[in-house]
């Protein structure tokens, strides 16, 4: 039988894998509950099952079951402190675990069930076993996630230093422009930002060897470029251009033309405002909509927008901001929201339209195709960093969890 994937971590000790026995003994007191011997057994029989299932040689069968034992102990005590602080896992978050993970194996929910049936195993201890993790998942969450804490000098010094994001970071095309002196730099800055194209200047003045080229240099990472020219256009945009960079041999005029990377990514944003009415007992959906008609009107007629947002607007997030929302991209908004914004033309006041939170009408100011690339690089190396201190704290708090608990095991020889 093929090894089914959990999307879930914590060491299965239940008697998923193995017979129900007829006779049973306490093997290990744990505070206020108990470790039965064929929990022993059932999780020694799964341990040694995956050793055979790899092939790798096993440890010493006292040293399996010492591991096991442990394991069971942290687990209990774990699921002690979970029932104390009355955490539940109710049958729909359950339910939809389970399809997770029979959708991780590419299977529906029934085949699933069927499948896990034909391999002699049961789905209700299945079920039971997923719960259990879920719990403990929860209380180690509660517990560890609230004692970590990353602040932002350690969060840059990691971006900085850790190799593991080297791969992440972008690589860069860039053009340049190399001249000898300050006022041709200067100059052909001016014409570049007259509409003038880089290549053909670089062609007509520059001095550098890739003068012929435009100026164009190979794909690189800005870490394997020359600090000088690193320094200018890391974690720029595409189409910055460079003050003059002065070098050994003249000054530079660089231009960053594109991006390649497993984390470049665009994204299409909007610049809104609106005007939000909600309708209450003292007035019903007829006359909200008649009054933000009428408000529609007047900014119609000449009034400014801003004014009457911070005066009537009832989203208290962006009324005080005259109605602005900020740049947002697409799956922010409620859905009629987002299409209105989308097809609405820039500076045209829309139509009232409905939503979930009441009235509105909105204007789209500016759009723009914003580079995600920099936020998820560092979402990215925030989640590693994250990781990295919960599994350390984690690891501390079950030790002491462990070391503070009544534990006897008993011999059963």
């Amino acid at each position: 039988m093929k090894q089914i994937t959990f999307a879930l971590t914590f060491f299965i000790s239940s008697s998923l894998f193995s017979a129900i026995e007829i006779l049973d003994r306490v093997a290990v007191i744990v505070d206020d509950g108990i470790i039965m011997e064929s929990q022993v057994n059932s999780g020694l029989e799964n341990i040694i099952q995956r050793y055979d299932q790899q092939n790798i040689p096993k440890p010493p069968i006292d040293d399996l079951r010492e591991q096991v034992i442990e394991s069971l102990i942290i687990e209990e005590l774990q699921l002690q402190l979970a029932n104390r602080a009355g955490v539940r896992i109710s049958d729909s978050e359950l339910n939809d675990s389970i399809i997770r993970i029979a959708a991780n194996n590419q299977m529906e929910l029934q085949q699933f069930i069927d499948y896990v049936e034909q391999g002699g195993e049961s789905y209700e201890d299945l079920r039971e076993n997923v719960k259990k993790q879920m719990i403990i998942q929860r209380i180690q969450r509660g517990r560890v996630g609230s004692e970590i804490s990353i602040t932002e000098k350690e969060f840059e010094s990691f971006l900085a230093t850790d190799e593991s994001l080297a791969s992440l970071e972008p690589e860069l095309l860039v053009q340049q422009i190399l001249v000898k002196n300050l006022n041709q730099a200067k100059s052909a800055i001016e014409r570049i930002n007259n509409g003038e194209d880089f290549s053909e200047i670089a062609k007509e003045i520059s001095i550098s060897s890739n003068a012929s080229s435009g100026g164009l240099m190979p794909w690189r990472r800005a870490a394997e470029m020359p600090e000088l020219f690193s320094n200018a256009v890391n974690k720029k945009e595409i189409g910055y251009v460079s003050e003059p960079l002065e070098s050994g041999t003249g000054y530079h005029v660089l231009m960053l033309i594109d991006k390649k990377g497993p984390l470049v990514q665009y994204e299409d944003q909007w610049l809104s405002r609106h005007i939000l009415l909600v309708p209450s007992t003292i007035r019903d959906d007829v006359a909200t909509e008649a009054e933000i008609n009428e408000i529609r009107s007047r900014i119609l007629d000449g009034e400014d927008f801003s004014a009457l947002a911070k005066e009537y607007s009832e989203d208290p997030g962006s009324a005080s901001q005259g109605g602005e929302l900020g740049w947002l991209g697409k799956g922010v908004l409620a859905p009629e929201f987002e299409k209105v914004m989308v097809e609405s033309n820039l500076g045209t006041v829309s139509s009232v339209f409905e939503t979930q939170f009441g009235y509105h009408f909105l204007e789209v100011l500016e759009t723009r195709s914003y580079d995600m690339t920099r936020d998820l690089i560092e979402d990215r190396a925030y989640q590693i960093l994250y990781g990295r201190k919960y599994e350390e704290e984690l690891e501390n708090t079950l030790r002491s969890i462990r070391a503070e608990a009544f534990v006897e095991i008993k011999d059963l020889d």
